[in-house]
C-alpha cells in the first residue's frame, strides 16, 4: 500500500489506540529514554518537518533539506508535561494536514528529488514512505499495535 493510503488509515485508527494505552504516559523507561509523551511529541515535530519537506520538494528544484535536532525540539516543547489527550489530538491534526498535502500531490511529483544535508538524492516517494515507517517504529515503541499498517515503497536510507 502506498504511504499516503497507510497514513490515511493511521490518522483514523491510531488516536483511539493511543487513548486506550494503559499505564502512565509520563513515565520514562530509563535515564536517557523518552517517556511515551515525549516520543509522541517527537512525532508531532516529525510531522511538521515532513510537511515542509513535502511542499519544498514540489516547489523547488532538488532542494537540500536540513535535518533537525529531535531531542532539542522535544525538550523545547516540554512534551513530558503536556496532557496525553492534547498530544494525541495534535498528532491527529498534524497528520491530517500532512495527508491533505500528500493527497494533493500529482502522480508524477512523487519522483521529484531532494537531498538531506549533502547526502544522495532521494525521491518524494521515499521521503513520505520513510516518514510513515519512522512514525510506525515510534508508535510500536510507545506500545500500540501497528502491525496492520504495511507500507510499500523505497527502502529506508542507511544510517
Amino acid at each position: 500500500m502506498h504511504a499516503t493510503e497507510v497514513l490515511r488509515d493511521m490518522v483514523e485508527a491510531v488516536p483511539e489506540r493511543l487513548r486506550a494505552l494503559p499505564g502512565e504516559t509520563a513515565a520514562r523507561r530509563g535515564p536517557d529514554a523518552w517517556s511515551p509523551r515525549e516520543e509522541l511529541g517527537h512525532l508531532l515535530d516529525s510531522a511538521v518537518v515532513n510537511h515542509v519537506r513535502l511542499v519544498r520538494v514540489q516547489s523547488e528544484d532538488v532542494p537540500q533539506l536540513p535535518g533537525y535536532d529531535g531531542p532539542y525540539w522535544v525538550r523545547l516543547h516540554n512534551y513530558h508535561n503536556r496532557p496525553w489527550s492534547q498530544l494525541i489530538d495534535t498528532w491527529q491534526l498534524l497528520n491530517q494536514h500532512l495527508l491533505m498535502a500528500a493527497e494533493g500531490t500529482p502522480a508524477k511529483a512523487w519522483q521529484r528529488s531532494c537531498a538531506f544535508e549533502g547526502g544522495p538524492p532521494v525521491t518524494l516517494d521515499f521521503l513520505l514512505t520513510d516518514y510513515v515507517r519512522h512514525a510506525l517504529d515510534h508508535l510500536r515503541h510507545i506500545g500500540i499495535r501497528v502491525d496492520d499498517f504495511a507500507v510499500d515503497g523505497p527502502a529506508a536510507r542507511s544510517a
